[in-house]
């Protein structure tokens, strides 16, 4: 469990350091994250630029595709092929054709706009997706909750030798976890937590996302377009986030530590065990 594989390795990079510890300097080397520019790119034409961990990239791609609305389901990508290149790393998918022509008219009314800077978009109104409202999904207790972060953490071998990632892992709906994904970005890594699923063909509907970040209006749209109905995370969340959760009929917890947790938005998939 605490050995790195391979490919996690890739997003590693060794540095020489002081280490300083009161009056003592100790010359050594440390693990830290790698941070690389990603170009995702659809049908031949560059879409996005972000800076993630270079690796899990194939996820990060799909779960990105999905999460953003630029594909409506796993299969209407056809190819994706990661091209490592001097100044970063070009991730070349092929889409449908449908849909790449809806991405092309949206870039296009995109263009030119100025004002609150979300996505070139001038209003809230243009710049935050309204996924609809989630329906079903899975009850859990704050036991539950809680021994999954753990859990969560307990995975996040990328974290322990470097400190500098976040993470997010599905809690199925008996309280397991088994699917962990990390990134110096909290979206990447709920994107390639997304991606890892859809290509597993899971059941968005029954568990919860688990994250080790605060929970920004963009994790629970991601979540709400993917029919995710309970998220928690280790830290706040944003009234904008809380809004859209309330909106989306998403279960919102944040503040997940030690023993306690808040519930900020459609409370009724939390299971009461505090006894009185």
């Amino acid at each position: 469990m605490n050995a790195i594989t391979n490919e996690e390795r890739t997003a590693l990079v060794r540095v020489s350091v002081e280490k300083w510890d009161a009056d003592r300097r100790e010359f050594c080397e440390d693990d830290v994250a790698e941070e690389v520019p990603i170009a995702l790119e659809y049908n031949g034409i560059s879409h996005a630029v972000m800076l993630a961990s270079p690796y899990d990239l194939e996820d990060f791609a799909l779960g990105f595709s999905l999460s953003e609305g630029i594909l409506k389901d796993p299969s209407e990508l056809y190819d994706c092929e990661v091209v490592p290149g001097c100044e970063g790393i070009q991730v070349q998918m092929q889409i449908a054709t449908e849909r790449f022509v809806a991405l092309k008219d949206k870039r296009r009314n995109l263009t030119g706009r100025t004002g609150c800077g979300l996505c070139g978009a001038e209003t809230l109104a243009q710049a935050v997706r309204h996924p609809d409202a989630v329906t079903g999904g899975t009850s859990f207790s704050g036991e539950q909750i809680h021994a999954g972060m753990k859990a969560m953490q307990a995975q996040q071998r990328l974290q322990r030798h470097t400190g500098a990632t976040h993470a997010a892992a599905w809690m199925n709906a008996d309280g397991s976890i088994d699917l962990v994904r990390e990134d110096i970005g909290r979206h990447n890594a709920l994107d390639k937590l997304i991606g890892a699923m859809a290509n597993e063909k899971r059941d968005f509907g029954h568990g919860a996302a688990l994250i080790t970040s605060r929970a920004s209006y963009e994790m629970v749209q991601k979540s709400a377009t993917m029919g995710i109905a309970f998220l928690a995370a280790i830290s706040a969340p944003t009234s904008l986030a809380i809004k859209l959760a309330e909106e989306a009929n998403v279960t919102l917890v944040g503040f997940v530590r030690s023993n306690s947790h808040v519930v900020y938005a459609q409370s009724h998939r939390l299971i009461c065990d505090i006894t009185k």
